[in-house]
This record gives structure tokens, C-alpha cells and sequence, in this order.
């Protein structure tokens, strides 16, 4: 990325718990055009406040809102589009919400950077995309599904689209573990199951894996990290080990365990070593991924109860330690 420095950048949902952590990122690189979209102004407010002016324009507005999106769009070379409706929860009971913010406002996004002939979008999804029993997670397999056909759309002259796709991200917020957190005061930390896995990644490891995927993105394809798993029950365990658990039953839209590749995806997935790419076989791009990787086996699924990769407790609390989660 250090040769893209001057570059126009926007981020949606820039002030959610990637968007901060992607501007960080991006000012410590010394990126000097930097912008957020995103509707919440006290956020953007503290966010300021935080970061100050400097580098970064900040722009109120919704991407449901096509209008306000082409507008902040025009003159953007790369869009990070993180801004997303994301509790399992909400979505159930607020369905035509997350659809008008995470399909709707996608397609905004890909409208918009058409018209503007961005050169480069990258779309966040969640394992939760892969197989989806919950109403958050259908719309966000809607989403990537608009985001990689983006590539071929008939105005489209030179836009790449690209999805990266990634499991829980350690301490967000509305996430697991600040709910543990909250719950020890009670003195009873809740789960749903305790068969349940989950992936886990650093929102530091987050953040670079999206940077890394700008340069060599070549449209149309859909990223995965290798990431290691862990139950959830020893989430528990290790963030509150002297509390009592209490299983509750799993909630409507929750999987006991989550998926990213499937084995259908794993036709069309390639092995790169860190990471996996999933790739459309009407993709003119393929043959790129055939020479830099290596095709997954036929039945190859890659979900978070099959991983290869797994935390145990201690190498969990380390991690959660070195981040200041506990």
C-alpha cells in the first residue's frame, strides 16, 4: 500500500470498530486523503475529537441514501465499505432494516463507485455469510453476492470488487466478550450452547489482512484468513474463570458452529497459504489464483468446528492480555 500514500480512501462506517482501527492504520502509514462515511455525528464527533482534523474529511450520511453516496464517493480511489447492520438479534426483529443498510446500501456503494470509476472496492463480510440460518447473515450473503457481480456489470469499465470475509473480531463492540465482561457484575455469564466454536481474530490482524488484499486484489474474488477457532464456553472460562456459567439455549438465527468455505465454495477455492480465495470459475481472473495457489480438495469445507487451527486457554488468555481485553 505504501505506493498507493496518495490515494483518496474512503471507509463507511468509519467509526464502528474497523472503520477506527482502518483510519488508524492508515494514519500511521502517513495516508494524507483519507475519509469516513458514516451517520451517527456523535461518533464522528468524538472520533475528531480522538484523531483530530488533519488528514481525514468527515461526511454524515447514510448508505441507504444514493444520493449522499455519490456524492461522497466522487473523486474516491479505493472504498472500504465496513458499514453494516451486524447483531444477529436487531436483524431478526428489524428484517427490512438490515436489508435496506447491508443489501440496499451495497448496492449503493457498487452504484456509486461505477458511476465515479473508482479503481478498487473492498466489501467486509462475516462467516456468517457462508450457509446463513440468520437474517444478518442472509443479507450479508446478498451483499457479497452484489459486491463480486459488481465486476461484470455492463457499465462497469474499470471498478474491481473484492469481499473480504472473516470471523469474530476480539472485543468489537456488541461482541462476546465486553458482554462477558458485563455480565460478571451479576455474577452469572450466559451462553447459548456449549458445543458452540466461533473464528477469532485480532482487530489489528483484521485491519492488516484488508490492507494487504488493496494491491494484489484482481476483482471478483472473495478472501478468507486462516484463523484459529475456540469454543465459546471457554471464552467464558478464560475472561471470567470464577464465575458460574449458565447455558440458556441457542437463540433464533445462531449457529453451533460457523463456516466460510463450504464445500460447494471449495470447487472454486484456491490455497494461498495464509489465506484462501474463493473464485468465480466465469472469473477471467482465475487463471491468476491457478498459478499463485493451490486448489482446496473437492469435499474441502473450512468451518470453525473442522479448523486445523485452535486456540486452548492459555494461548487465548495470552492473546487477550497482549490486546488488553483482560
Amino acid at each position: 500500500m505504501q505506493k498507493n500514500l496518495e490515494k483518496n480512501i474512503l471507509v463507511t462506517g468509519g467509526t464502528g470498530t474497523f472503520g477506527k482501527a482502518f483510519v488508524k492504520k492508515l494514519l500511521d502509514l502517513r495516508f494524507t486523503n483519507i475519509a469516513i462515511l458514516s451517520r451517527d455525528e456523535l461518533k464522528q464527533f468524538e472520533l475528531r475529537d480522538e484523531l483530530g482534523t488533519g488528514s481525514i474529511k468527515y461526511f454524515l450520511g447514510d448508505v441507504r441514501d444514493f444520493e449522499r453516496v455519490r456524492q461522497v464517493v466522487s473523486n474516491m480511489d479505493i472504498v472500504i465499505h465496513a458499514a453494516a447492520m451486524k447483531q444477529v438479534p436487531a436483524s431478526e426483529s428489524n428484517p427490512l432494516e438490515a436489508i435496506k443498510t447491508n443489501i440496499l446500501g451495497t448496492e449503493n456503494i457498487i452504484r456509486a463507485s461505477i458511476e465515479n470509476s473508482v479503481e478498487k472496492v473492498i466489501a467486509l463480510s462475516t462467516d456468517k455469510a457462508t450457509n446463513p440460518t440468520s437474517l444478518y447473515g442472509a443479507t450479508k450473503l446478498c451483499a457479497d453476492k452484489l459486491v463480486i457481480a459488481g465486476n461484470f456489470f455492463p457499465n462497469n469499465i474499470s471498478t474491481k470488487f473484492s469481499v473480504v470475509r472473516y470471523g469474530n473480531v476480539l472485543g468489537s463492540r456488541g461482541s462476546v466478550i465486553p458482554l462477558f465482561k458485563h455480565q460478571v457484575k451479576s455474577n452469572t455469564i450466559t451462553i447459548t450452547d456449549a458445543r458452540m466454536t466461533r473464528f477469532w481474530i485480532t482487530i489489528e490482524q483484521a485491519v492488516n489482512f484488508v490492507m494487504d488484499r488493496i494491491p494484489s486484489m484482481q476483482g471478483g474474488e472473495i478472501f478468507v484468513p486462516k484463523i484459529p477457532s475456540f469454543k465459546i464456553i471457554d471464552v467464558a472460562r478464560v475472561v471470567a474463570p470464577a464465575t458460574p456459567i449458565e447455558v440458556i439455549g441457542i437463540r433464533p438465527g445462531e449457529k453451533i458452529h460457523e463456516i466460510m468455505i463450504n464445500t460447494d465454495d471449495a470447487l472454486n477455492t484456491y490455497d494461498l497459504g495464509d489465506f484462501y480465495v474463493i473464485v468465480s470459475p466465469s472469473n477471467p481472473n482465475i487463471q491468476y489464483y491457478e498459478s499463485k495457489g493451490k486448489g482446496v480438495p473437492e469435499n474441502f469445507s473450512y468451518s470453525s468446528e473442522n479448523n486445523t487451527r485452535w486456540f486452548n486457554l492459555e494461548s487465548f488468555e495470552m492473546l487477550l492480555k497482549s490486546i488488553n481485553l483482560i
